[in-house]
């Protein structure tokens, strides 16, 4: 339950940033809409999750370092993209690559699909639960183990303590 309650603190922020309001009413609304956004994806959000409630903090501070390294994928793949468009670097083995899901929670798999989307150059496919690997179009699918490699890597120096 803390955990929850923890959890409605910076919705409501980012409500009243987004509204530039901290007028009391703004706040209660903001708190109940965070309230019920929570309650209604509580079992998604919070079901199975290893972290603990004592941990907040610490996904709060890996946060930062999982943004930049996004930011920097991001970055890494408009350049790929770029020079492929602009006709610098050819395209050789674009193509689907099946990387496995491992000790990813059910949120852990829609963050990594959402970093793999935002990042030019790499889109989610499919999830394959029953195998366990997430399937992923790639610009450059030559050597399907050093981006198996890149994601397992990414994922645990990254994503794991914040989204796991």
């Amino acid at each position: 339950m803390s955990r929850f309650l923890l959890s409605i603190v910076p919705l409501v922020l980012v409500y009243a940033l987004v509204l530039a309001s901290t007028h009391p009413w703004d706040v209660a609304i903001g708190a109940a809409l965070a309230g019920a956004l929570l309650w209604g994806t509580r079992g998604f959000l919070f079901g199975g999750s290893p972290a603990p409630v004592a941990g907040a903090a610490g996904r709060l501070v890996a946060f930062f370092p999982f943004a930049a390294a996004t930011l920097l994928d991001v970055l890494r793949g408009t350049r790929d993209v770029a020079l492929v468009v602009l006709h610098l670097r050819p395209l050789h083995h674009p193509g689907i690559v099946a990387v496995p899901i491992g000790e990813r929670t059910p949120l852990g798999v829609a963050v990594t699909a959402l970093v793999d989307t935002l990042s030019p150059g790499s889109c989610l496919v499919d999830v394959d639960w029953e195998r366990r690997t997430m399937l992923l179009h790639v610009i450059d699918a030559s050597d399907p183990d050093a981006i198996r490699a890149a994601h397992d890597r990414f994922y645990r120096r990254y994503q794991r303590r914040v989204f796991p």
